[in-house]
């Protein structure tokens, strides 16, 4: 009985040791870990309970309902995706594959001046629908305009503005995180800066971000850029450049003047970033080929105004002006994304359309049959015009963030720019792994912490204890965009593990179905 004893006795600091060995949810072990910070990775593991990091550090001892072996894989934070448009396509896919495979786990919605004009009732919407994804919102300034005066190109009366200034304020307070603008877009063409700024001031007194598709991304570029610096400045509030990019060959290499004065802005105080996607195609409608005069007042009206003969004679004169610009022949670097009215014409440029309607080989027809797409209800469409010199210089500027500038995808619908499917698995695998343009750690930064800081998302961004579980886990040897321009409908692969709020969304490179996602609220919301 002696020896039992003595045997007890001698095991009791082990059992007690084990007592203590506190619990969590999930821990993910062995991985290399990138924080966000932009330090240098170092082996670790991370503790999640309740959906919250609770630990993260080396040879961490717990007692895990679910262990994941991170072993030769990359542990980071969830992506921050800054720029998206998914208004209307949140019930067509609610687990938001494209984002998540792509290794998001947050996006920001509401951008180029298009959103919900009710962002509570949107944001209330979106926590009751529960996306894959979390979802924060920008309040969209010509859908504010379109609210209070249509599409009317003229300036707002002091009445109308202090309407849309209302309208703003409200957004604020519900939790859009800044004031969005579309600048090339209706009725935002038509807006002069003071009624911008107006609106952005009354964004700034809840802390939000003006982020901005200026006015101009080709040959007058300074110029837009100059105007969104002036409203950061006179409106006290800081600035996103969206998109940031030289359209046009005619542009190509003007971005050592472009980042130049974004540089230049920060020395003087002013608190200006960027985002880009990793491309040389942008995607917008096809409308944008068109004056802006035409487009005022809705569809009926822009119908009736291209049947006029002299109209139809003036907008052809202009879009083959556009192209000698270009120093381009034909409309091939305009692609047909989506149109309803016939899609067959879907992944095929304006030049091959042409062609397939009978008409001679001329920019002309051309010209004629980008009016016929607009009468029977435009087009979305991908546009081929920059350069990759360009894209690796701003990529390489450290306040430049990574963004899709896409919605959710559906399987199969249309043929979409394929920014929407690999944005991010395309900077780690093409300019971070193959052309070595930045470092695995700086990519990171800036896809989470970065636009964490930004958008004002508390506890997001850094794998720190006390901050939302929202990890990825994944190969940096082979994580890789698959989605092309002529085969876009391909998601991301390397991505082995994304957790969203504590909930593993894709396991072992399968999405679970878990929709975790969660409205997030800017500082007006708690002001």
């Amino acid at each position: 009985m002696k020896k039992c004893a003595l045997s007890l006795l001698a095991f009791l600091p082990v059992l007690l040791f084990a007592q203590n060995i506190p619990s969590c949810d999930l821990l993910i072990k062995n991985g290399k870990i990138i924080d966000g910070t932009g330090n240098s990775w170092y082996y670790g593991d991370v503790a999640i309970s309740n959906g919250r990091i609770i630990q993260a550090g080396t040879a961490l001892k717990f007692n895990a309902a679910r262990t994941i072996d991170a072993t030769g894989l990359i542990v980071a934070p969830g992506f921050i995706d800054v720029h998206t448009h998914i208004e209307d396509d949140e019930v067509k896919d609610p687990t938001a594959a494209n984002f998540i495979y792509d290794g998001v786990t947050t996006v920001i919605t509401g951008n180029c001046g298009s959103s919900n004009v009710n962002i509570g009732k949107y944001l209330r919407w979106i926590d009751s629908l529960k996306l894959s994804v979390n979802v924060a919102s920008l309040i969209g300034h010509n859908d504010v305009r379109k609210a209070v005066m249509g599409r009317a190109n003229r300036d707002a009366t002091p009445a109308e503005l202090e309407k849309m200034e209302q309208l703003v304020d409200k957004a604020m307070k519900d939790g859009a995180v800044g004031l969005s603008t579309g600048l090339i877009y209706i009725p935002g063409t038509y807006t002069k800066t003071p009624e911008i700024v107006s609106l952005a001031r009354v964004t700034a007194r809840y802390h939000g971000v003006y982020a901005s598709h200026m006015r101009d991304e080709g040959d007058s570029v300074t110029a837009a850029i100059e105007e969104a610096l002036t409203i950061g400045r006179e409106a006290n509030i800081p600035v996103q450049i969206s998109h940031f990019k030289l359209s046009g060959q005619q542009n190509w290499g003007r971005s050592r003047e472009t980042v130049a004065m974004v540089e230049a802005a920060r020395r003087q105080g002013i608190e200006v970033t960027i985002d880009q996607y990793p491309y040389t195609a942008s995607s917008t409608s096809i409308s944008t080929l068109i004056p802006d005069e035409i487009l005022a007042d809705g569809q009926d009206s822009i119908r009736a105004r291209l049947q006029r003969p002299e109209v139809r004679e003036y907008v052809i004169k202009s879009m083959l002006a556009r192209l000698k610009k270009r120093k381009l022949k034909h409309f091939n670097y305009a692609v047909v994304a989506y149109h309803a009215a016939d899609t067959s014409y879907n992944g095929k440029s304006i030049e091959e359309i042409n062609l397939l309607k009978g008409r001679k080989h001329k920019a002309r027809e051309e010209a004629i049959t980008v009016l016929d797409i607009m009468i029977a209800g435009g087009a979305s469409a991908v546009f081929h015009g920059m350069g990759e010199e360009d894209v690796k210089r701003i990529m390489q500027y450290p306040f430049n963030m990574f963004a899709s500038d896409a919605s959710i995808r559906v399987l199969n619908a249309g043929m979409p720019h394929p920014r929407g499917y690999g944005t991010n698995a395309r900077v780690l695998g093409k300019y971070v792994r193959e052309e070595k343009v930045i470092s695995l750690e700086e990519a990171i930064r800036r896809m989470t912490s970065l636009p964490a800081q930004k958008f004002q998302l508390h506890e997001r961004g850094l794998l720190q204890p006390g901050f939302a579980a929202d990890i990825v886990v994944f190969d940096e040897k082979q994580v890789n965009d698959v989605s092309t321009f002529s085969k876009p409908h391909a998601y991301s692969t390397g991505f082995h593990f994304v957790v969203v709020n504590g909930q593993v969304t894709v396991d072992q490179e399968k999405h679970t179905g878990a929709r975790s996602g969660k409205a997030l609220y800017g500082q007006g919301k708690t002001l």
